[in-house]
């Protein structure tokens, strides 16, 4: 007899906004292993469950089990980011002729949209029709002007997780005036469960040979420079436990993927645990992947299961555009225009070993 596979998604209320208004988390699984929670509150990814081979089950991202945990300060758990992901130099930009202002969230810089970006709107929701796949759709219409940026812009994420246990994020947007526009989500992925600690027994993979390079404060400087072996050059595995202490402030830096032709779905990264056997593959569209190794975690922020999130307790793998290239051209294009159509994808591919 063959066994039907079936994915199912549900909702439960999570909770209320300071203003009144109600958020709900919703779970997509895909009936063979693989299962998310996301909430339309910020788009936030607040889990994402695999089963092992013995049928356990393992949550490999970090975050909240309440919305007052993502109401209060946090490091971006899972977010949504937008409008531009990273850090806009200067926290300015030059566009068509015009200067636009934006907030220095993370002085000299911006970072991540600003204090008020899309991870702290509340997203509309519904659940597309998608045979033999559990999908959601979160769509926000960003106003002109919103965080300091131009134009009015529809945006639209659907989630979904495949029979193959893919979670797979597809971005697409439209603008009514020229902006900069660059999304991406900020899971913290620790594969040995979001409870387990340190991320330093993982191993990791980038395919990439360029990056954009920083000053001290982060501060992308315009250029791009080649990877450095051992320092940032991840092209072959490495254990983040050797590799970590070799980082710019023990970091990470924004990687540019090699690709042979824009717009292909390709690797950009392997995330392995040895103990485990389990690995995930990230594949994207997107020019770029930034690496950030929760060098900021302190243990003040208690996760999931109660345990203190310390440093390096999850790994971000953020695939975006680079935000410097707002400023310079040679970094790519992260300018959406009038009549042109945003359209990225980034997937999460897990297995484990036989």
């Amino acid at each position: 007899m063959v066994q039907t596979i079936k994915a199912s998604i549900s909702s439960r209320p999570f909770g209320k906004l300071p203003d009144g208004r109600e958020t709900r988390l919703f779970s997509l699984s895909n009936g063979c292993g693989l299962a998310c929670d996301i909430t339309d509150y910020g788009g936030i990814v607040t889990a994402i469950r695999v089963t092992r081979p013995d049928g356990s089950v393992v949550d490999v991202a970090l975050g909240f089990n309440t919305l007052e945990g993502y109401l209060g300060p946090h490091p971006y758990f899972g977010t949504l980011v937008g409008r531009v992901g990273g850090r806009i130099s200067g926290a300015k930009f030059q566009l068509d002729g015009c200067e636009y202002p934006l907030a220095a969230n993370n002085a000299p810089n911006h970072l991540h949209g600003g204090p008020s970006g899309f991870d702290k709107q509340l997203w509309q929701a519904e659940v597309p029709t998608n045979d033999g796949e559990a999908s959601l759709r979160l769509s926000y219409l960003s106003p002109d002007g919103e965080e300091g940026y131009p134009g009015n812009v529809r945006v639209a994420v659907v989630y979904s997780v495949t029979e193959k246990n893919e979670f797979v994020i597809r971005y697409e947007a439209e603008t009514d005036q020229a902006t900069p526009l660059s999304l991406t989500n900020h899971s913290y992925f620790n594969l040995a469960g979001e409870s387990s600690g340190n991320v330093g027994g993982q191993v990791l993979q980038i395919f990439s040979d360029e990056i954009a390079a920083t000053d001290a404060a982060m501060t992308l400087l315009g250029t791009r420079v080649p990877v450095v072996a051992p320092g940032n050059d991840f092209n072959q595995p490495r254990r983040l436990a050797d590799a970590i202490p070799e980082l710019l402030n023990h970091h990470g830096d924004n990687y540019f993927i090699r690709r042979a032709a824009s717009g292909e779905l390709v690797p950009a990264a392997i995330l392995q645990d040895p103990a485990s056997g389990l690995t995930m593959t990230t594949l994207t569209t997107q020019d770029c992947v930034q690496l950030y190794s929760s060098s900021f975690l302190d243990g003040t922020l208690l996760g999931k299961s109660g345990v203190p999130y310390a440093k390096h307790a999850g790994l971000c793998l953020e695939c975006q555009g680079c935000p410097g290239a707002v400023h310079d051209p040679a970094l790519g294009n992260i300018i959406l225009r009038p009549g042109e159509r945003y359209d990225h994808t980034t997937l999460y591919a897990f297995r484990f070993s036989a």
